[in-house]
């Protein structure tokens, strides 16, 4: 009689098919680790293929109203995900919580991978009506849910505190760089600008970034999608004149980037699920060996200053970011030593590999191979 092999399954209604957590590290690495079993990523909307041991299977494109897509593309991935018939799944959306009942009913083993911490996320909002009111809903339903699954996984060690109070299997899964993107340009004379690589939106500090560059004597190199109307407005900046807009890139052409970057900018504003996060711009700059200009959130400062990778500064004030860009621009040498130190950093400590090794550690433990 044939034994059936592992089947891990990994879901996402909303993620693209290369992103960074799911498939470039997790997926990877479990396919890696687990080499006699099935790994298996659904997805919607991306082409059907195998990729790196992984099988990517797809269903119909996201459409129509926010919420109908939340439901219906839900239901779809659902529906491949159970035809699949797996041994374990490993859902990677909140708006998928609502499908752990039925698989584990089902009997099932499930893992729920807390990519951000959505209350807090949600406060900050703008197309939320009483968003702090659907905050703590949301809290209370999302705790609600986990208390069912068999593991916890988080991707900051502040998520997973707060999920520690409710479920005895939490573990943080850091979104550390992988050690192949250690290598960068070790010409000094190349570091021509600054750089911001990631979401372009409000909180997120860009508008108060554009702005700094007006009394800067160098360029922000501008990575990620504009909408037209934020663009129009970004226009409007006196420092608009120093931005290079790069729009969506690719990985790779976001390392090239960064190589060519004295410093990487990280100026998120004081929301709620900004203060204690951990941002992967934050040791994907550290990898590259350029020093950080980030936030002077406490946490931030502990991972940033003490560390001596970069320097902090109030995120709602122009003029010290651009004084923060001024100080590396006119300081190669002490530029220079904070990046080395960075990716001495995340060599020794912040990188993918002691990572994957809690990830397949938890694995183990719950399949009790």
């Amino acid at each position: 009689m044939s034994i059936s092999p592992l089947k891990i399954i990994h879901l996402s209604s909303a993620h693209p098919d290369l992103d960074v957590r799911i498939f470039l590290k997790e997926c990877r690495s479990l396919a890696k680790r687990f080499p006699t079993a099935e790994v298996h990523l659904v997805l919607s909307g991306v082409p059907e293929r195998v990729e790196e041991g992984v099988h990517i299977h797809t269903v119909p494109a996201r459409t129509g109203s926010r919420l109908s897509r939340m439901w219906k593309t839900v239901n779809h991935v659902y529906e491949k995900a159970l035809s699949l018939d797996g041994s374990i799944y490993h859902i990677h959306d909140p708006e998928l919580l609502r499908i752990v009942p039925k698989l584990k009913r089902k009997g099932k083993l499930v893992i729920y991978d807390a990519h951000e911490d959505l209350p807090r996320q949600l406060i900050g909002k703008s197309y939320l009506p009483m968003s702090r009111m659907f905050s703590v809903f949301f809290e209370w339903y999302e705790n609600f849910i986990v208390k069912r699954v068999d593991a916890v996984l988080t991707a900051t060690p502040f998520i997973r505190d707060r999920f520690q109070k409710i479920h005895p299997r939490v573990i943080d899964i850091n979104n550390y760089p992988l050690l192949s993107e250690l290598e960068f340009d070790e010409s000094l004379e190349s570091r021509t600008h600054v750089c911001y690589i990631g979401g372009l939106t409000h909180i997120r500090g860009i508008s108060q970034l554009v702005d700094a560059m007006q009394f800067t004597q160098t360029t922000l190199q501008l990575a990620g999608t504009l909408s037209p109307s934020y663009q129009e407005e970004l226009a409007q900046s006196r420092g608009w004149s120093q931005v290079v807009p790069c729009g969506h890139v690719s990985r790779k052409e976001a390392l090239a980037i960064k190589q060519k970057a004295f410093a990487g900018i990280v100026t998120f504003l004081p929301f709620p699920n900004h203060i204690n996060a951990q941002p992967n711009k934050i040791f994907e700059y550290m990898a590259s060996g350029i020093p950080v200009i980030g936030s002077n959130f406490p946490m931030w400062k502990e991972l940033i200053e003490v560390q001596e990778v970069g320097v902090c500064v109030d995120p709602a004030d122009p003029k010290a970011i651009s004084e923060a860009i001024e100080y590396l621009r006119t300081n190669p040498a002490l530029a220079r030593a904070m990046g080395d130190r960075g990716k001495q950093r995340v060599k020794e400590i912040y990188n993918w590999s002691a990572e994957e090794e809690k990830l397949v550690r938890c694995y183990t433990e719950i399949l009790n191979i």
